[in-house]
């Protein structure tokens, strides 16, 4: 009988890392809400946008209204996600509200409108992108959207940003159009920062190339772009030929020399490339070129 595979626990040192990687996440995103945006009526999306919309109609603490607000969807997380999700996001939820009480009357870096916008949207992003990339969250209306998204059959952005848009409008009327119309500004930028730091900044491809001189075109990519391949067998849909597909990954600047080799040798080979979000594992380290 086949012997199962054991699950590899988490070090102390990977908890450690996650540990302190969703702190600093957490504080930066309340250092962002109040020393840049919450001061110059700015305001995030989701959850937290609603947060601040009803602190300032409230008066109330911005921070008890994250943490509480959050709580049901940090349940729905632990139903849907798991455990270590809902803890890591209970953390960072409970992390970012401290933070934002004690900063709460700390003078705002500054009052230039464009510049709580760019910096705020900046360490927003950063905060947020980190926080994500180890495991945890901020916000719960990504776990709504998610919900919905299976149930409706309309992709999770779409929902975020129609979650989003309507925050915004009411934030226009609490806050003055000027301000939704920066907040929108400022969440945009704020994803984009997201992005970057959830996917790296590596700008990895993926390259796939159909030729009949595979054995060559993969050795040379091996040669002079120092890049491992790998061949997959295929069957030709018309033809009915067999054949293999040459697989690699390579940078973004890789991406013109390597046309240039295929070419050299197969002028017609087909070749497809696409983004890459991650590379994890395998033997993707770049050889020294020949």
């Amino acid at each position: 009988m086949p012997r199962n595979k054991t699950h590899k626990k988490p070090t102390f040192a990977d908890f450690l890392k996650k540990f302190i990687f969703i702190t600093i996440g957490a504080i930066l995103m309340a250092v962002a809400l109040e020393i840049f945006l919450v001061p110059n009526e700015i305001i995030d999306g989701g959850i937290t946008g609603i947060s601040i919309v009803l602190s300032e109609i409230t008066s109330v603490p911005l921070g008890i209204f994250i943490f509480v607000i959050n709580l049901p969807f940090l349940f729905i997380g632990y139903k849907q996600i798991g455990k270590t999700f809902a803890i890591s996001t209970l953390y960072g939820v409970a992390v970012m509200s401290i933070t934002t009480a004690l900063l709460h009357h700390v003078e705002p870096f500054t009052n230039e409108k464009i510049l709580a916008v760019l910096y705020g949207g900046l360490i927003l992003g950063l905060g947020v992108g980190l926080v994500i990339r180890f495991g945890g969250a901020l916000d719960g209306s990504e776990i709504v959207a998610i919900l919905l998204s299976k149930k409706m059959r309309i992709p999770v952005g779409q929902i975020i940003m129609f979650i989003n848009v309507f925050i915004f409008i009411v934030a226009g009327f609490v806050f003055g159009a000027d301000s939704a119309m920066y907040s929108i500004f400022s969440f945009y930028m704020a994803a984009k920062v997201m992005d970057i730091v959830v996917e790296g900044l590596d700008e990895s491809k993926s390259v796939t190339i159909i030729s009949g001189e595979h054995e060559e075109i993969s050795e040379a990519i091996m040669d002079r772009l120092g890049r491992n391949t790998t061949l997959i067998y295929a069957k030709g849909g018309y033809t009915k030929e067999d054949t293999q597909m040459i697989y690699c990954v390579v940078t973004r600047l890789e991406v013109a020399k390597l046309k240039a080799v295929v070419h050299e040798i197969d002028p017609k080979a087909f070749i497809s490339i696409q983004n890459v979000a991650d590379v994890l594992g395998g033997n993707i380290e770049k050889k020294s070129i020949h």
